[in-house]
């Protein structure tokens, strides 16, 4: 008879939640999983839509009719993604910035987005908007016991806070972006003027005396715009070193830049020699953000200039994920957004060193990986004394499994060949894991060094000198850390459910996807077959581990019943 360990199908989308965030440039979707339990949460998905609405609003004051609908297909493009990872709508917030808030037609655009999507969307006050970019900032940097400035630069407005211990001290919204400053001034390459503009307003806004009024211990930018800005200033384009970085050594800054390094990407931005192969090796750098980084990176100049600022962090989040937090601290009393620094050093490195689409792989192996742990973990507490595991599993031993999860594939930032290598030696490197004892870095490095190639032998030097308690764990951990990113590889399928369970056969781990693109019949059995090949040597490897099999049920379709079709 089956121990039913299995959790509730519906329980992996119960931790779900979604933000839309409608910038005057683009609309981001984010999708996180978090844990309450914990506080931590863990990006799944992000995408990005240019629909720039604040393009219209400096000749016009309102969205135009082409905007509106580009920006009603990004906003049905999202919905079908949320739909189709069946996020709950009482888990999903829209809101909207400085273009919808500035338009002379919001009312009617926000009616046509209801009327033809049924979506509801918050417009938020520049004041709250810092606010929430605050508390994104906060799930990223171990800044809540120090007074931080927090800057986000967008495409119509930049948001300014002072916060300390998550509580905002001041903050501010200045009708200062990189969309509306490109059309006013740089297509007309007026670039002093914008200068002078910037200046005035800031001058005329009190913000220069509420910063000198409260100081600031740490300066962060949390934008897009930010952060490309220190992406060029880390492969030297203001310097034209990019040939010649070497990528590693760089990654030793840790998300910062100087004033001095601003000024002189600024210099080769706003620089006149050049010509058009400067705007070509410009537009190839950059992309879509070309046409309006000169107006981001003279905005921050600037700022940097009038508030005193000699070098800023960058946090990898910002509204989106306050949106997200401000969420779970409504649903889940006792929610602490100080919660966890140690996991969100884990999720900066894996950020520093991923793309978009690595990081998203990365998320779905810790996904999986979870599942697994916890399901072996109730098992384990159920079962009789004859097939106990010979240790007890408790939350650490998720916290090293998940963070190894997310860090596998950072050395493929120079290539395949022996990436788990790379991986080992950044994290063992330059002090990137705080919070952590060297023994609890050295265990997550490990970890991600014997993700695949060889099975570890446990008595190899670089494991003697743990205790015997800590090997048997690392061996559990490292057999189901192998299963989870052999899993995460059948990069054809987004996991939308997953389902884990036991009976006297073993385990069963049901794996519920959809499809990023549709696939013909006949290919569901080659892709099953991909799988199969992949999977076996990593599922001896855990029956060696646990004594039983391990089951992995790929079903053709989301649309039919979790039965096995295609069984390993």
């Amino acid at each position: 008879m089956a121990t039913n360990l299995a959790t509730a199908v519906s329980t992996f989308s119960n931790h779900l939640f979604a933000a839309v965030d409608m910038g005057s440039n683009s609309f981001k979707l984010l999708i996180v999983r978090a844990d309450p339990t914990t506080g931590r949460f863990l990006d799944l998905d992000r995408l990005k839509e240019p629909v720039v609405l604040g393009r219209d609003i400096p000749a016009t004051g309102t969205i135009s009719a082409p905007s509106q609908l580009r920006a009603i297909e990004a906003l049905r493009q999202f919905q079908q993604i949320l739909h189709s990872q069946q996020v709950s709508p009482t888990q999903t917030r829209l809101v909207a910035t400085s273009a919808v808030r500035e338009a002379a037609n919001r009312s009617e655009f926000l009616h046509k987005i209801h009327q033809t999507l049924g979506l509801e969307v918050d417009v938020l006050s520049g004041e709250e908007e810092a606010r929430l970019v605050y508390m994104g900032v906060l799930q990223f940097h171990p800044v809540f016991s120090k007074t931080a400035l927090i800057i986000d630069i967008g495409g119509g407005s930049t948001e300014f806070v002072i916060g300390k211990q998550g509580e905002v001290m001041f903050g501010t919204s200045l009708k200062l972006g990189h969309v509306t400053l490109t059309e006013q001034f740089v297509k007309h390459n007026q670039i002093l003027k914008m200068r002078e503009r910037i200046r005035s307003v800031i001058q005329h806004s009190g913000l220069i005396e509420k910063v000198v009024q409260h100081g600031f211990d740490i300066a962060i930018g949390s934008s897009g715009t930010i952060r490309w800005i220190e992406k060029a200033v880390f492969f030297g384009y203001g310097r034209n070193l990019m040939d010649g970085v070497d990528l590693f050594d760089g990654y030793k800054r840790d998300w910062r830049f100087s004033r001095e390094e601003l000024g002189n990407l600024v210099e080769r931005l706003c620089g006149e020699e050049g010509g058009l192969e400067e705007k070509f090796r410009r537009d190839g750098f950059f992309k879509r953000r070309s046409e309006f980084i000169v107006a981001g990176a003279v905005l921050l100049e600037e700022i940097f200039g009038v508030l005193g600022i000699d070098e800023m962090e960058v946090s990898g989040y910002a509204l989106g994920e306050g949106v997200v937090a401000e969420k779970l601290s409504r649903l889940f009393d006792g929610y602490d957004l100080n919660a966890n620094a140690r996991w969100r050093s884990v999720v900066r490195l894996g950020t520093r060193f991923n793309n978009k689409k690595r990081m998203k792989a990365a998320s779905q192996c810790a996904s999986i990986a979870k599942e697994i742990f916890e399901g072996v973990r109730k098992w384990n507490e159920l079962a009789n004394d004859q097939n106990k595991l010979v240790v007890s599993l408790d939350d650490k031993d998720l916290e090293y499994l998940e963070a190894a999860c997310l860090l596998h594939n950072i050395g493929l930032l120079s290539g395949k060949k022996g990436y788990h290598k790379q991986s080992y030696h950044i994290i063992m490197n330059d002090n990137h894991l705080h919070g952590y004892s060297t023994e609890e870095v050295e265990l997550i490095a490990l970890l991600v060094k014997h993700h695949r190639k060889k099975f570890p032998k446990f008595h190899r030097a670089a494991l003697q000198r743990f205790a015997k308690e800590v090997k048997r764990k690392f061996k559990i951990l490292c057999a189901v850390i192998r299963v989870s990113v052999s899993v995460q590889r059948y990069q054809s399928v987004d996991i939308q459910e997953m389902e884990f369970s036991h009976c006297d056969e073993g385990f069963k781990l049901v794996i519920c996807k959809t499809m990023k693109q549709p696939l013909l019949p006949d290919m569901v059995q080659s892709l099953a077959e991909d799988v199969e090949a992949e999977l076996r040597k990593e599922l001896e490897h855990f029956r060696e581990v646990f004594q039983q099999k391990l089951e992995v049920v790929v079903p053709s379709s989301t649309s039919e019943s979790l039965d096995p079709q295609n069984c390993l």
